[in-house]
């Protein structure tokens, strides 16, 4: 089910130029979101629920506390600012390392002991930030695309679960001369999607499983819009670089990837793919937000695996890129 945070029945309205959103980085000199160099903005909140997500703190849109244990140094100062007595602190010492603890029910993601902690184990991920603050950011290295042929790359979580800040983004993009790119799942109306589109330079486009039932299982959402989006920008004539995540045991198999294949193939203009290996890189940061980590154990395809899924895909005609 289409959740509502996307405003499914309303057009997008820009809004003022203080207009805010929910980002999480702001991330320069990225050189792997898109052509060139590139500031990427990650933007928090997403409809999807992908269980090899790498980014678990983009989920969702507020400000959340993440924590990182080893930095711990065992001083104690955030029980004090704990108003809601969320932590618990054990001293070191007789053989004990010492440390805290925090009750996540009773947290209220207040941000306070994030504000004592001395040594940065403790951290609000995810503020508002005005259109202006975020264009000031991607200003600061403009000698950068312009030498490159890079731009910015509005990323997340799903930044089309923030359409009029995203849209507002965009048009000041277009207004500089800065080269756009959107990286989606998909998930979203048509409406936000052709109201931004004109101002969207390239689309990384994420296609995750072909099975709807299977989609909902791995993702949470069904994959009827990324699906009938895809295929309506292909006919359009926009940019796109289809991005396939490629998970041992999920969505690796023959009869996903062969689906995919002969959707991409009959699309009106079929766009190249790049396959993106998975990794279990980020699982500590689940640890760090009080989640638990649906994949844990599943090992990253090798080199020789990607390379056989290439070759199915490439036999379909499709231009696969390494």
């Amino acid at each position: 089910m289409l959740t509502s945070t996307l405003r499914l029945d309303l057009p997008i309205s820009p809004g003022a130029p203080g207009l805010t959103g929910m980002v999480f980085d702001v991330r320069r000199y990225s050189i792997h979101d898109g052509p060139g160099i590139r500031t990427a903005v990650f933007f928090k909140g997403c409809p999807l629920s992908c269980q090899w997500c790498h980014n678990p703190e983009s989920r969702p849109a507020r400000p959340e506390l993440l924590l990182r244990p080893g930095r711990c140094i065992a001083c104690g100062a955030c029980v004090a600012a704990c108003q809601p007595d969320a932590i618990r602190f054990t001293p070191p010492g007789d053989g004990v390392e010492g440390g805290t603890t925090t009750d996540r029910e009773r947290c209220i993601d207040c941000g306070k002991c994030t504000l004592v902690c001395p040594a940065e184990a403790r951290e609000m991920v995810g503020r508002p930030m005005s259109v202006g603050e975020v264009m000031a950011a991607i200003e600061r290295d403009r000698a950068f695309y312009e030498g490159s042929g890079g731009g910015a790359t509005f990323t997340g979580g799903e930044p089309l679960a923030q359409p009029a800040f995203l849209l507002a983004l965009l048009r000041a993009c277009r207004e500089r001369g800065l080269h756009t790119v959107v990286d989606t799942s998909g998930f979203a109306s048509w409406t936000i999607l052709d109201e931004i589109r004109p101002f969207v330079d390239l689309f990384l486009y994420d296609l995750k499983l072909m099975d709807d039932a299977r989609h909902r299982e791995f993702t949470g959402v069904p994959n009827g819009p990324i699906l009938t989006n895809l295929r309506r920008l292909a006919g359009a004539g926009h940019a796109l670089l289809v991005r396939i995540p490629v998970i041992p045991g999920v969505n690796d198999d023959e009869e996903n990837l062969r689906q995919a294949g002969i959707f991409l193939a009959g699309l009106p203009q079929a766009p190249p793919v790049e396959l993106l290996a998975y990794h279990n890189i980020a699982e500590a940061k689940y640890a760090g937000l009080g989640q638990e980590y649906g994949l844990s154990g599943v090992r990253p395809p090798d080199a020789a695996r990607m390379s056989q899924v290439a070759d199915l895909l490439r036999g379909y005609g499709l231009d696969v890129r390494p």
